[in-house]
């Protein structure tokens, strides 16, 4: 494989990016509540990083603990994301002053635009399509039905892995450079970090929800607790745990069951108590 750079041959070979290609079908296989797909995508990777770090185990374990930061988003365009961090790894690997933080924070970025997209594509278009399609040979009792929907469904799919896994690794090795030689990696490294941690407070806003129903009389007027504190600052409750719960991930020597199991408790008990709904 080769790139438009003309600088620097592209390290990849046809036997590793084959082994990526099939490994990153198996990137939900291992999906958990709290990593979601980080594990399958160093499993995807893992040959990369097996050869980029051969010299160097201990950069080695890094690159493995660095690629088990929560990662998550719509499996078909992940091979781009793939791609794009062998070319960082491998120029972590030839700079010794490469920011390898900005790995994943770039990871990170990514993870909004193109699940926004893959989701819109194949959730949205895609899979009802095929499903129309397939639906409607078998309910004319035609065994086309079955074949159809996956055909339908998994050729795009097939395609857009293939060839994502190619774009991020040939381009992402000439738009590294490009950036590293101008100095804008340390600005896009700050960019993505802001839309990583506004991404982070939308889920908590969307996702989590906590109010509380709390009343109160005073003066003979009823005072709503949860209306005040949207005055503050909306979700501020969602918010409040949210950063308790990362601190404690943070500091304190909790497994991850034991927080879950302690938030459970802690919810049910101020729930009984009608403190939070």
């Amino acid at each position: 494989m080769t790139t438009a750079n003309t600088e620097r041959k592209a390290e990849l070979s046809k036997k590793e990016f084959k082994q990526i290609f099939w490994r990153s079908w198996t990137i939900y296989g291992s999906f958990n509540s709290e990593r979601m797909e980080a594990l399958g995508f160093l499993y995807s990777i893992l040959p990369s990083l097996q050869r980029i770090w051969k010299d160097n185990p201990e950069k080695y374990k890094e690159a493995l603990h660095r690629h088990m930061q929560p990662f998550n988003m719509t499996l078909a365009p992940s091979p781009l994301v793939m791609g794009l961090t062998v070319a960082m790894e491998e120029k972590a690997h030839d700079d010794p002053d490469f920011d390898v933080s900005s790995i994943n924070a770039i990871k990170v970025a990514l993870m909004g635009p193109l699940s926004g997209i893959g989701d819109t594509f194949f959730w949205g278009i895609i899979k009802v399509l095929a499903c129309s399609i397939g639906a409607s040979f078998a309910a004319q009792g035609s065994i086309l039905g079955p074949i159809l929907l996956l055909l339908v469904f998994n050729i795009p799919n097939i395609l857009t892995r293939y060839y994502t896994l190619k774009i991020g690794y040939g381009k992402g090795i000439t738009l590294l450079d490009s950036l590293v030689n101008s100095g804008q990696m340390k600005l896009f490294t700050y960019i993505a970090g802001i839309v990583g941690v506004a991404s982070i407070g939308s889920m908590v806003a969307a996702w989590i929800g906590i109010t509380s129903p709390l009343t109160f009389t005073i003066s003979g007027t009823e005072i709503a607790l949860q209306d005040y504190l949207d005055q503050l600052c909306p979700q501020l409750l969602s918010l409040t745990a949210t950063l308790i719960i990362y601190r404690q991930l943070k500091k304190a020597k909790l497994s991850i069951m034991q927080l879950i199991l302690i938030i459970v408790v802690v919810a049910f008990v101020l729930g009984v108590l009608g403190i939070i709904a």
